[in-house]
């Protein structure tokens, strides 16, 4: 029950057994064009998604690569630690970072943001995050888009793609980045920027900046059916296979699945008397942070989560550490796994002598569960 890397479906699993193609090959390159089409699709795009051989992070960091030079001043708007990855990002390549950080377990504010770049008037390039996976926060996108005026807007959806509704297109994100390894239900080891057609012209006008994350050099292999360095094989068979999982499942119901879960675990959890961190939000359904009650440890709820349960959960990060639990339930979870986790919740509770009527989160998430399939 982290928020990633996530659990397998079995036939990403079974993907994970089959022969190694040579990457080169017409049976590769097959299964590679089909993730690659499957990819626009759960980005909502027409435009390119390249894939790297990395983390999400990769990702991120082919973002400020290709679009902000050494010296340029660039605009980070934060609300917890993975975002504030883009300010360490741009500082080690010598990118100046204006950072704007909302409270953390709050969604970056839009006004904030719009009036930290009527200050920086020559700033052209706005890096968000879109789930802020360390504190569950997710943040208005299109509201972000509106606030950024008609500069380059660069989202990090790492935990949020294939959870939360994203249509880059639509709402005129100019740069997505994400990974493998969370909503998208494969291993950790694939990094993707979508990445539109004005944002590939800025990288085109400041000419190359890297080398393996090179924007133009990874469009142009993969535009000749062919990847610009040799690709993890096995993962991309692998990818392919839970984004065919995805499509069997429709986007939007898979986006409302999601939503059912969020509020199974949010419910259950203040039944069980958590103070939840942050205002509540309907699309917030990538993981559930709640604070640790006054005079427990921390590390406790965790650590006795897995030692009598089996059950992986994750603690607060940076300056949260110690201070909240985090329920993931993005990516290949269902209804079960959200009451199985919250009765385990419950019996750690009551072991680390909270008050709590046993049974009364997961009679919570009953109640959300039984009113959906009502409709």
């Amino acid at each position: 029950m982290v928020p990633g890397p996530t659990p397998l479906p079995p036939e990403v699993l079974e993907a994970a057994a089959s022969p190694i193609l040579y990457a080169r090959t017409p049976d590769f390159v097959e299964i590679f064009e089909d993730m690659l089409q499957r990819l626009g699709r759960v980005f909502q795009t027409e435009s390119d998604v390249l894939v790297f051989a990395s983390s999400g992070s990769g990702a991120m960091a082919s973002a400020v690569e290709n679009l902000a030079a050494p010296g340029e001043r660039v605009l980070v708007a934060s609300c917890g630690h993975f975002g504030n990855r883009w300010v360490s990002m741009c500082t080690d390549l010598g990118v100046e970072a204006v950072h704007v950080e909302s409270e953390w377990g709050h969604p970056i504010d839009p006004a904030t943001l719009a009036d930290a770049l009527d200050a920086e008037p020559d700033i052209e390039v706005v890096f968000v995050t879109q789930s802020e996976t360390s504190t569950g926060a997710v943040s208005d996108l299109p509201a972000l888009r509106e606030a950024a005026g008609d500069r380059i807007l660069v989202a990090d959806a790492v935990s949020g793609l294939g959870v939360v509704d994203l249509p880059m297109d639509a709402w005129g994100i100019d740069v997505v980045c994400s990974g493998s390894q969370k909503g998208l239900m494969t291993p950790p080891g694939l990094g993707y920027a979508a990445v539109s057609e004005r944002a590939m012209a800025r990288r085109a006008k400041r000419g190359a900046r890297a080398f393996y994350f090179d924007w133009e050099r990874t469009q142009k292999g993969q535009r000749t059916s062919r990847s610009a360095f040799t690709p993890p094989v096995t993962l991309v068979a692998q990818q392919r296979a839970a984004l065919e999982r995805l499509e069997t499942e429709g986007l939007a119901a898979v986006f409302e699945r999601h939503r059912v879960l969020g509020r199974m675990c949010r419910e259950g959890a203040k039944a069980a008397g958590l103070e939840l961190l942050g205002p509540e939000n309907s699309e917030a359904n990538v993981v559930t942070a709640f604070r640790v009650p006054d005079g427990v440890d921390g590390k406790a709820i965790p650590k006795l989560m897995k030692d009598r349960f089996g059950i992986s959960m994750a603690g607060g990060q940076g300056k949260l550490s110690g201070q909240i639990g985090r329920l993931g339930h993005c990516g290949y979870y269902g209804y079960s796994d959200i009451v199985t986790a919250l009765g385990a919740l419950e019996l750690v509770l009551l072991e680390l002598e909270r008050p709590i009527e046993l049974g009364a989160a997961v009679g919570a998430a009953q109640q959300v569960m039984a009113a959906a399939q009502r409709g």
